[in-house]
């Protein structure tokens, strides 16, 4: 009996590889990683001591490094129990909970048209590629040029170029013998009974072949070149071979790639976005189909890679997509099998970001995503105000009701058990007079600076300092934002230096132009010459500093810390900066704690260096978890290194 493709591929993706060979074998709890999919054994093929026999889910094949045997679910059991093939597939199947299938002259003849139907895609592919590189694909080379794609990332992704004529491709298929109803079955026209004559689906685009598992190419997306189109970028239609919801761009490169290095597969937002990235060296990127990431694409994520990250643009829609996305996973997320979160700077895409700031630019993102629980938890906290017993209550019931959508019951657990330290840690423990303070003695929900006086706006001053070194708000050289805030304050309200003198003259800044705006400050006020605001920045004019200056102040005020800008009320720019100082001190002097107990360690790998060391670390996650209540990005806040 002929089993089709996807049968075949279905039972497989359904069934780890590692649970069909795991009965036959011990597996080596030193070398086996599970929660990758990642296991070693000795082999059943030959005697030996120790494991050289490596099996792999996600790329569901084994190897053995002793005999050279290799071969997938079937073959493992066609060759160690003696099954014939058909019987291989019935034991997997079973396994799968998937009926086998009775032989069905129709879906044979289906799967004949289908193998006819990727030949045709196939046909379109090369007629595009060629059309790319004639004198009618001038235009769109000429973008790809721009967009700074070279001709053998052009070449990789064969892209190519949809000339502007109704019947171009049509008739060059039919030139080709392709029949009519071919051409329609691959959605390459449009047709039907309201259309006399049908014509081309893609007119004057550039094409982007959309390929399956198996790298067969069975869609294209369109990107217009005319500007006065509806669509920027179109999709084939749903046919028998391409459902866009069940299949993400680049995935067959992708998930060799990531299989080949071990590392989280990536998705990114569109097409461009996938090939700049793999351009730039990131080969293990993915992209949806213009379309909100669907179970079935996360799925193909997670047999890729047990932690994926999801790459959202840093606007408020990619922050929107990675809510949506964190709704969609969560109740699907098991021990091994969850996301991980990167946004990048505000207005920047990831072509945009490597372009300006190279690859490594896009690295610190990447090293800066953080998990599903952190995502959830700024959601809920990011911007409120829990400053009553009410509020807090519905708070832990937010964060209740996220937690019971897990459907795992382990998993369920432990994220309950993490988001009631969270709470904890936020609201604080009580007081001798019954009520609740934070670690620095702040009233819960008030632990963030610059909430005013009743009756005016609540301004933000500050802001985490794992955010300000995040990859949400900054660029290579860009300024941090709490220290740019406290400086700017500094420079806006001048009588904040004569009241903080000890601790602003010892401020601990990161960004040099911010260091010689503070050496500015203090020497114009040692010179008697900056009392005063208009003072302060004549004076800093007078150092050549007028440009850095405007810059930091543009920054604070794109980040609405608005106590620390100039038509703040003193008061409450005293009260924001005194609230942003303890932060910035005590997470420096966590930092250089946590430095010294990673020497310690380092030197001398005792017990209690150890527990030295976590307990800093838990510190500094403490607080993390307070600083969260941030508006804007801050509630995306990356922890600082």
């Amino acid at each position: 009996m002929r089993f089709a493709p996807s049968f075949l591929d279905e039972i497989r993706d359904r069934v780890p590889i590692s649970a069909v060979i795991g009965s036959r074998v011990t597996w080596d709890r030193r070398k086996t990683n599970p929660s990758r999919g990642d296991y070693w054994a000795c082999c059943p093929f030959h005697g030996e001591k120790t494991p050289s026999f490596h099996c792999e889910d996600r790329k569901g094949r084994y190897h053995c490094f002793g005999c050279g045997v290799s071969g997938d679910h079937f073959r493992v059991l066609t060759e160690l129990d003696g099954l014939s093939f058909p019987e291989a597939v019935e034991r997997v199947a079973d396994m799968a909970g998937v009926p086998m299938p009775a032989r069905d002259p129709e879906a044979e003849q289906r799967e004949k048209q289908r193998a006819s139907l990727t030949e045709v895609m196939e046909m379109a592919t090369a007629f595009f590629e060629r059309m790319l590189q004639a004198p009618e694909g001038a235009k769109a080379r000429a973008y790809l040029r721009e967009r700074g794609l070279s001709a053998a990332t052009q070449q990789q992704f064969r892209l190519g170029y949809a000339p502007d004529g109704r019947a171009a491709l049509k008739e060059h298929l039919a030139g080709k013998g392709i029949a009519k109803d071919q051409i329609e079955a691959c959605g390459l026209v449009r047709h039907g009974p309201d259309i006399p004559v049908s014509y081309d689906w893609f007119r004057d685009r550039i094409m982007f072949p959309i390929e399956d598992a198996r790298g067969r190419v069975i869609a294209f997306g369109g990107r217009a070149m005319s500007a006065d189109v509806p669509a920027k970028y179109m999709n084939s239609p749903d046919t028998e071979l391409f459902h866009k919801g069940n299949v993400l761009f680049n995935f067959a490169r992708a998930r060799k790639v990531a299989a080949g290095k071990e590392k989280p597969v990536i998705a990114v937002e569109g097409y461009m976005d996938a090939i700049a990235l793999s351009q730039a060296g990131f080969g293990n990127v993915v992209a949806p189909l213009g379309t909100a990431l669907t179970e079935n694409q996360l799925e193909l994520l997670w047999r890729m890679s047990g932690e994926p990250v999801l790459c959202f643009d840093g606007d408020s829609a990619g922050l929107r997509a990675a809510f949506r996305a964190a709704d969609l996973a969560l109740p699907l997320i098991q021990p091994g099998r969850t996301l991980r979160f990167a946004l990048l700077p505000e207005g920047q895409d990831p072509d945009d970001l490597v372009k300006a700031a190279g690859p490594e630019a896009f690295g610190a993102v990447l090293a800066e995503a953080r998990p599903l629980a952190d995502l959830l938890w700024m959601r809920e906290t990011g911007g409120g105000t829990f400053d009553t017993p009410e509020r807090r209550a519905e708070l832990e019931k937010r964060l209740r009701d996220l937690t019971f959508r897990i459907r795992d019951e382990t998993l369920r657990r432990h994220y309950a058990q993490d988001m009631r330290e969270r709470a904890n840690a936020f609201f604080g423990a009580p007081r001798r007079d019954g009520r609740a303070q934070d670690r620095r003695g702040n009233r819960p929900g008030t632990g963030h600076a610059g909430q005013g006086r009743p009756g005016q706006a609540a301004g933000r001053l500050a802001v985490s300092d794992s955010l300000s070194r995040s990859a949400l708000v900054r660029q290579t050289g860009a300024l941090p934002l709490r220290e740019t805030t406290l400086v700017v304050a500094l420079v806006n309200h001048p009588r904040l230096i004569g009241e903080h003198f000890d601790a602003v003259e010892r401020l601990p800044l990161s960004h040099p132009d911010l260091r010689r705006l503070h050496a500015a400050l203090l020497d114009a006020l040692a010179h008697g010459a900056a009392f005063e605001r208009e003072a302060m920045v004549a004076a800093l004019t007078e150092a050549g500093l007028e440009e850095p200056f405007e810059r930091a102040e543009a920054l604070v005020r794109r980040a609405r810390n608005w106590p620390a800008l100039a038509d703040a009320a003193y008061e409450d720019a005293a009260d924001a900066f005194a609230q942003a100082l303890v932060l910035h001190e005590n997470r420096n002097h966590l930092h250089r704690e946590l430095r010294a107990a990673e020497a310690a360690l380092a030197s001398d790998f005792t017990d209690e260096n150890y527990r030295h060391f976590l307990d800093i670390k838990q510190q500094l996650g403490l607080v993390d978890s307070a600083e969260a209540l941030i508006d804007g990005f801050g509630q995306m806040s990356g922890r600082a290194g």
